[in-house]
């Protein structure tokens, strides 16, 4: 069966990237350059752009293209493969951590983001004074920032 085979217009439509990437991508290694046929048009095939999904998919996860190198070069060095799983498991994991750390800040912040809607949606006439000579009757002393026992301000 013969394979289908792009021309580099083709192959970045169907990965949603502009054919200046394909030839950039190439030119640092990623992509293997493509012989010249009838014309000194490149081919493609289903294969390249199975590795052009990948390399857009690693880097949307945050990876830079050098560390995409490097799991390609590690792929081209290791024929069963498991040089390149080890490299994506430890950069998926790095990833992942990152992304939880990220979240727990996001959550952090609606945290605190709540808690002010709802102390400016139950403040008293006082609002005014806030920092001020209201705080030690406020109900969210514990909480502001602005609040200490001694003198009442930070």
């Amino acid at each position: 069966m013969e394979k289908k085979q792009y021309r580099i217009g083709e192959l970045a439509r169907k990965a949603n990237v502009t054919t200046r990437t394909v030839r950039y991508y190439e030119s640092l290694g990623l992509l293997k350059t493509q012989d010249r046929a009838d014309g000194s048009q490149r081919h493609y095939t289903d294969e390249d752009l199975v590795y052009l999904t990948r390399i857009i998919q690693l880097k949307n996860y945050g990876m830079s293209l050098d560390e995409i190198a490097e799991i390609i070069r590690l792929g081209n060095e290791d024929s069963t493969g498991e040089k390149r799983r080890l490299e994506l498991l430890k950069q998926y994991r790095k990833l992942l951590s990152k992304e939880m750390q990220h979240l727990k800040d996001i959550q952090a912040l609606i945290q605190d983001l709540t808690w002010h809607v709802e102390q400016l949606e139950s403040v008293d006439s006082n609002f005014k004074q806030c920092p001020g000579s209201a705080c030690p009757k406020c109900e969210f002393k514990d909480r502001c920032e602005f609040y200490r026992e001694e003198g009442g301000l930070q």
